[in-house]
């Protein structure tokens, strides 16, 4: 994979950082999530997947912060290591949920 990707859509140009994570989270939707997902080999998201990045999104809206991932998948009501899973790695839902760099700290967390 590209270690700076950059997804078109709808005349606009997504852009990453040098670590893969998006620049511009506000400008993510469900359809980039499944562009980024099948750029990384990963093919069609379901429903479970798209609802942990839907999760991931809103509590880092309510705390600004990577939220313990067990948590998250706590409350999707799924087993405390779903991230690791249902994606290759939590780093990878974080990257494919649009969410900016999280910072040295918690990238080593989402490993």
């Amino acid at each position: 994979m590209d270690p700076n990707p950059a997804v078109e859509d709808r005349s606009f140009l997504f852009d990453f950082d040098k670590d893969g994570f998006f620049i511009h989270p506000e400008q993510w939707d469900i359809a980039l999530a499944q562009r980024i997902a099948h750029s990384e080999g990963m093919g069609e998201m379901d429903d479970i997947q798209q609802g942990l990045l839907l999760t991931l999104r809103d509590e880092f809206q309510k705390f600004g912060a990577v939220t313990a991932l067990s948590h998250i998948c706590h409350l999707n009501g799924l087993d405390a290591d779903c991230l690791h899973q249902l994606f290759r790695s939590p780093r990878q839902a974080w990257r494919i949920a649009g969410l900016p760099n999280p910072g040295e700290e918690a990238k080593a967390y989402l490993a």
